[in-house]
């Protein structure tokens, strides 16, 4: 066994040999060589048309070694970028806003990630479903309020503010590595309940329908998670949890706080500024991510598809 990536999880010698070969030969570099193991730029791939299966394997292995991989001047339309998910595979549906289907824009395949209504225009700023958004500013992971939470994000950028609306993503891997041994073993078995109701209320955005509130209901997840593929460890956060089974209320969130506190240090989080037609990918079983503010008079069009899981995070464990 050798240990990968500067962490304490060991993986087996002929995967780390096949991962690190694919993903050299596919020109994936680390963005902050002072971080080689988080976030990668990818050249020489095209996104708009159908890859093969070298290169979707390459995009596989690269999203194993970094979490994170970007990817520079995609001109993806709605389709395109919803084939290209579909290579990776298995979508969910954005069921996780508050949008009626008569107000939505994009299809069920697509999280509108964005400040506009049906008609192209911008929302007022007092808009329910605007403050809605605002929880996308938390440090979140996507899905994680539903059963079965999301694996990989691919958010596509179509139009940006001309200043802001940076997205920061943070290396819960290493978040895990860096606490000490008494911590890892108090985190270890622990599972939270998540739910958007909870995220939103740090807001102080309350304005559910019976319905909504019966459809974000707490969901179980667990606080650490073993990557299937290359055996590490992470915290698996968000500000949707909200409580630790077994542990009194104020304890619970006031722990889950500290962890979140330790989690976003500069050290562990890397900052996307956004160009036109930038598409990133990132894995939500590792990373947190969050948006951070523009002015809400100018346009950001984001486009976001989601591959779920598959299985909860309470399925997906070894020792």
């Amino acid at each position: 066994m050798v240990f990968c990536c500067r962490c304490d999880s060991v993986i087996k010698p002929k995967f780390h040999h096949i991962l690190m070969e694919i993903v050299i030969s596919h020109n994936i570099k680390p963005i902050d060589p002072a971080r080689p193991t988080f976030i990668g730029e990818v050249s020489g791939i095209d996104l708009t048309r159908h890859l093969s299966d070298a290169e979707v394997a390459a995009v596989h292995a690269g999203m194993d070694r970094f979490g994170v991989l970007v990817f520079h001047d995609q001109h993806l339309d709605d389709e395109q970028q919803i084939a290209f998910s579909r290579q990776l595979g298995q979508l969910e549906e954005a069921t996780g806003d508050i949008m009626s289907e008569k107000d939505r824009r994009l299809s069920m395949e697509l999280n509108d990630i964005s400040n506009l209504d049906k008609y192209g225009e911008l929302l007022p700023r007092d808009d329910r479903r605007r403050l809605f958004g605002l929880g996308n500013l938390l440090w979140h992971s996507d899905s994680s309020f539903k059963d079965v939470p999301a694996k990989y994000s691919l958010l596509s950028a179509r139009k940006i503010p001309s200043t802001g609306g940076n997205t920061e993503f943070a290396d819960m891997r290493a978040a895990y590595d860096a606490l000490d041994d008494a911590a890892k073993a108090e985190v270890h078995d622990l599972i939270c309940s998540h739910s958007q109701i909870f995220s939103r209320g740090i807001l102080g955005f309350d304005d559910f329908t019976e319905a909504e509130r019966a459809k974000w209901a707490p969901v179980r997840q667990r606080l650490v998670r073993r990557h299937p593929n290359t055996g590490r460890l992470s915290l698996y956060l968000a500000s949707h949890a909200g409580g630790i089974e077994g542990w009194p209320m104020p304890e619970a969130r006031s722990f889950l706080r500290d962890l979140n506190e330790h989690a976003t240090q500069r050290q562990f989080v890397y900052a996307h500024v956004w160009r036109p037609w930038d598409l990133v990918i990132w894995d939500n079983r590792v990373t947190m991510h969050r948006a951070r503010r523009y002015d809400p008079k100018e346009v950001r069009d984001m486009r976001r598809t989601t591959l779920s899981n598959e299985v909860s995070s309470l399925e997906q464990w070894a020792i």
